[in-house]
């Protein structure tokens, strides 16, 4: 409950020129005190009204005059910023559809009353492919803890069984005991990038496939550096883009010859750090760095557009994956 005494009067104010102005919604002054009896019972007259405005502007409020009245033109979000936040939850696979309305309901409330006929699209939310974990907020918050605490976790790591439930990948009681270092999003999904403590490399986890996070208070973290492909240093942007689909193993050097009309699909994926060896009118021969597996994916989708040069061993499983789709498709 809002106080309603002369002391919050630029509060209130400062509130409703928050929940119903902007540059293309004013209030006057008599407007305010419409708002201010109607909603809190408070009665005062437009001096006190231009005083206490003149006050919250000698404060640092933006807060503007025009000739149809007052507007708050500075906010903590405008309404692009608002959408593009409210769209990065509603197309979030991570998450379920009951995390995802709550989010967006409190994002709403930062816009002002006219905010909500902007974002109609949001009544499809029910429609749109989100996960069925609880845990999944609950994970992102324990795992960042552990991060930040450089701390060791242990999870259970599970998949999707016939019954569409989530199952432990190993015995139930079976426990991955890692080391976190970051929290990254791909293809509108979390992962966990982290080091198992039996291994010397690194691995991704669906944070939306993992329950039961425990946080090893009395074990630290192992340090990035010390993993021997790591000891140089880290760089978090190009193992994304080596990473695309979030396979785990090293990147290797792969050369290209592409069309030329998929180099936006080409960036789109890898971004921009690759060469262009061969620049010809109908093909552009490319060499970056990418996961073999993940290469091997990519190029099966792109087959018609794409085709891999080197190395020959990626070459073999590409031809092999190809007569294999072309027999179950050539059956009589």
């Amino acid at each position: 409950m809002i106080p309603t005494d002369k002391k919050c009067l630029n509060i209130l104010i400062l509130k409703i020129l928050r929940e119903y102005t902007d540059e293309e919604h004013c209030l006057t002054q008599q407007a305010i005190l419409g708002i201010l009896h109607s909603k809190y019972a408070m009665e005062y007259d437009r001096r006190t009204i231009k005083a206490n405005i003149d006050s919250l502007r000698d404060l640092g409020y933006a807060i503007e005059r025009t000739g149809s009245g007052y507007y708050l033109s500075d906010r903590e979000f405008d309404d692009a910023e608002l959408r593009m936040l409210i769209d990065s939850v509603l197309f979030n696979k991570s998450i379920s559809h009951v995390q995802a309305d709550r989010l967006i309901k409190k994002l709403k409330q930062l816009g002002n009353a006219y905010f909500p006929s902007k974002v109609k699209h949001i009544c499809h939310l029910q429609a749109l492919q989100h996960n069925s974990n609880p845990q999944t907020m609950l994970n992102i918050d324990r795992i960042s803890d552990a991060i930040a605490g450089n701390k060791q976790i242990s999870f259970t790591y599970n998949s999707y069984g016939s019954d569409l439930k989530l199952h432990s990948r190993r015995a139930a009681n079976y426990k991955y005991t890692v080391s976190p270092y970051y929290l990254v999003a791909n293809n509108g999904r979390y992962y966990l990038i982290a080091n198992h403590s039996h291994h010397s490399d690194i691995s991704h986890y669906r944070v939306d496939k993992i329950t039961d996070v425990c946080i090893l208070g009395d074990t630290p973290a192992k340090p990035l550096r010390t993993l021997p492909e790591y000891a140089n240093g880290y760089d978090l942007p190009r193992h994304m883009a080596e990473h695309i689909y979030m396979f785990s193993g090293k990147g290797i050097s792969i050369t290209l010859r592409i069309e030329p009309f998929i180099l936006d699909e080409i960036i789109d994926w890898f971004g921009k750090d690759f060469i262009i060896t061969e620049n010809r009118e109908d093909s552009l021969t490319l060499e970056l760095q990418c996961n073999e597996e993940a290469m091997l994916y990519w190029a099966l989708q792109y087959g018609q557009y794409a085709e891999v040069l080197k190395p020959e061993s990626l070459r073999s499983k590409l031809k092999a994956a190809s007569i294999h789709i072309y027999d179950k498709y050539n059956k009589q």
